[in-house]
């Protein structure tokens, strides 16, 4: 029993955190690193995590389907998935206390920039988006999530609510797809942490299939403060665990 406690209490966290991901898009994987990295370490954890963006992001999509920029998704896989990659090898060379650094520094650093990029007024084309796949892609093979660095880009684009939901998840899944695929060619995952993956992730896609009627009520400047304020808590919550 002491070994499904734990499994038990992610999968809890799992489901609000899969309500959360559906309304603004991402943060179920920054919701659930922190008790992740906690219980199995941050080696065990972004693997797992992978898997549980997979499922996340298909859900997403799922909901979504209708109002997706598939052109857009096409562009931004083009480069991201061989960067995601080189990536997922990178992390494979890090210490483990380092990984947790970079994780909660760069959850942190996520949100000044946020700011910056949309006091900016910066207006990507496609060409920008494949630019954007490349640097996104690198850093979600060493890092759990950038979902929240995605943000910004995808919105300035002109993605609206379901439309950002739906085309920003279909991105990513090429991306967390690559990325599993990497990591069990590395050998950094293993046949317990794919059914602990999947486990997880049933709980999250039950969450998300909840958020569809919260997306629409919800006003941009809560959209925004609930962003902020699940990048500020996971990534002091990460720091507090590597310090």
């Amino acid at each position: 029993m002491s070994e499904w406690l734990p499994l038990l209490l992610v999968c809890a966290v799992g489901l609000g955190a899969g309500v959360l991901g559906g309304v603004i898009g991402f943060g179920t994987t920054i919701v659930l690193m922190p008790p992740l990295v906690h219980f199995y370490g941050p080696m065990v954890a972004v693997p797992v995590i992978a898997l549980v963006a997979i499922v996340a992001n298909l859900a997403r999509v799922a909901l979504w389907w209708r109002a997706i920029d598939w052109r857009l998704c096409a562009t931004y896989a083009a480069t991201s998935v061989p960067a995601v990659v080189l990536g997922a090898h990178t992390l494979v060379q890090l210490d483990a206390r380092l990984i947790e650094l970079v994780l909660g520094g760069f959850l942190l650093l996520m949100i000044p920039a946020r700011r910056w990029l949309r006091r900016m007024n910066f207006r990507p084309r496609l060409a920008h988006m494949a630019l954007v796949g490349a640097a996104i892609g690198y850093l979600t093979g060493i890092v759990a999530s950038t979902g929240a660095i995605n943000t910004p880009f995808f919105l300035a684009y002109g993605l609206v609510k379901g439309a950002y939901i739906g085309t920003e998840a279909a991105s990513s899944l090429a991306v967390f797809l690559a990325k599993g695929a990497a990591f069990h060619q590395l050998g950094v995952i293993d046949h317990r942490a794919i059914a602990q993956g999947l486990l997880i992730g049933a709980f999250v896609f039950a969450g998300s299939t909840l958020s569809r009627r919260i997306v629409l009520r919800l006003p941009e400047h809560r959209f925004l403060q609930l962003m902020e304020a699940v990048m500020l808590a996971s990534g002091l919550a990460i720091l507090w665990m590597a310090w």
